[in-house]
């Protein structure tokens, strides 16, 4: 073999050893401790931009497990709202997540609010946001005090709402559920 051939030979080789052992931190497998990838996720923190004063924050830490990628009803996590007027008048609330979904930059999650002080614990609440870096935008869905429908899970309304200029650092990690090959 000449010296061409050989550093040609070489050099696949190393791609490809490099390649496998790559393949294999990356799903866990070798010794190098990184887990898989998580199905679907929302994070960060924002305010809803409101010219009168009011003081609106949207907080997430909302995932979805690589384990669980084809049921997103299996999220978990919570997130967090709140609403005060310039006099200091609102509420807030925590929420338990039951459902994530994700496509692309938008996330769609519910929950049940666990705590706050706001008329809407014990129901189901759903946001959605749209990550367009630090300009993000936000919907949200939930049941007016003294109706007794329920927000379904995975649903929200279109992310209508800005956020407060400097504020927005939502991050979506898009959701790809894997099918059965040969349907669809």
């Amino acid at each position: 073999m000449n010296r061409r051939t050989k550093a040609v030979v070489l050099a696949v080789a190393l791609l490809i050893a490099v390649g496998v052992s790559g393949s294999a931190v990356a799903s866990g497998d070798g010794d190098g401790g990184v887990r898989p990838r998580e199905a679907a996720a929302l994070t960060g923190t924002a305010k809803l931009y409101r010219p009168a004063g009011d003081d609106i924050t949207f907080s997430f830490d909302a995932h979805l497990a690589a384990k669980d990628n084809m049921d997103p009803h299996k999220a978990h996590g919570t997130f967090r709202f709140s609403h005060y007027d310039a006099n200091g008048a609102g509420g807030w609330a925590e929420v338990k997540v039951d459902c994530l979904m994700t496509g692309g930059k938008v996330a769609v999650v519910t929950g049940v609010v666990t705590d706050g002080n706001t008329p809407h614990r014990g129901k189901r609440v759903g946001v959605t946001v749209h990550d367009q870096g630090r300009s993000d935008r936000l919907g949200y869905t939930w049941i007016e005090e003294g109706e007794v429908a329920d927000v379904p899970t995975c649903l929200s309304a279109a992310p209508f709402e800005t956020v407060a200029k400097g504020t927005g650092d939502f991050t979506v990690l898009p959701w790809r559920p894997e099918y059965p090959s040969g349907q669809g």
